[in-house]
């Protein structure tokens, strides 16, 4: 097995094979959560203007939008998994665009198969790559606005490759270390409004969900959606 990483939008855009596009803080820690409520699927959507268009034929579908973190203007929430807790979503339909995330899905254009990565879910993605047994294996690791490098990202990345290979990572103290050098941001306290430090420990959880979450192209879409395996 090949197994790449890269990063960022150019990195997607390199990726071969089963690709796996990693964003922990937050899109895709958020997907998890989203899925574990019970939400049916997930239109993941880079253009935000696109977005905007599909809730427009869609209204009862849920618009999550965001920008530089912040909740975008006109949609229903952010890219904040603890902005959900309690929410009745079973059985919803989502809309989702993020500066990274899905950012990431949209330029792997390469790819042979695409599903997504997170701490949360870290180790399923590790069963799933093993039981599909591909040739190439390529993380992106989406970073911060998919234009610069995010830790967090890398961290995940290389988790699931140590899963795979059974090289040491100490992910645990990776993880820790994240408070300080990675996720500060999330403890500012002038910017709790968009980086409330609740969403840092609900992206840090790893390996608290034992789905993956899979990406398929449905003629000029892409929906992903929970996949439960063995």
């Amino acid at each position: 097995m090949n197994i790449n990483i890269y990063e960022m939008i150019p990195g997607a855009r390199e990726a071969r094979g089963l690709t796996v596009v990693i964003d922990v803080f937050r899109a895709f820690s958020l997907e998890c959560w989203l899925f574990d409520a019970g939400v049916k699927e997930i239109y993941p959507v880079g253009d935000l203007s696109e977005a905007f268009r599909m809730k427009e034929e869609h209204p009862d579908w849920l618009l999550f939008g965001e920008r530089g973190g912040a909740k975008v203007d006109g949609c229903d929430f952010g890219n904040s998994p603890s902005s959900v807790e309690g929410a009745d979503l079973a059985g919803r339909t989502v809309i989702h665009t993020s500066g990274a995330g899905t950012q990431g899905i949209a330029n792997a254009v390469h790819a042979d198969e695409i599903i997504t990565g997170s701490l949360v879910n870290a180790k399923a993605v590790a069963r799933y790559i093993k039981s599909r047994d591909p040739d190439t294996v390529s993380f992106a690791a989406m970073g911060k606005a998919g234009i610069a490098s995010a830790r967090e990202d890398v961290i995940c990345a290389e988790y699931i490759r140590s899963l795979l290979t059974g090289e040491d990572c100490d992910i645990d103290e990776k993880i820790k270390s994240l408070r300080h050098d990675g996720g500060e941001h999330f403890f500012d306290p002038d910017r709790q409004s968009v980086f409330p430090s609740a969403d840092f420990y609900m992206c840090i959880k790893r390996d608290i969900f034992p789905f993956v979450i899979r990406s398929h192209k449905l003629g000029g879409v892409v929906v992903n959606r929970r996949y439960d395996f063995s």
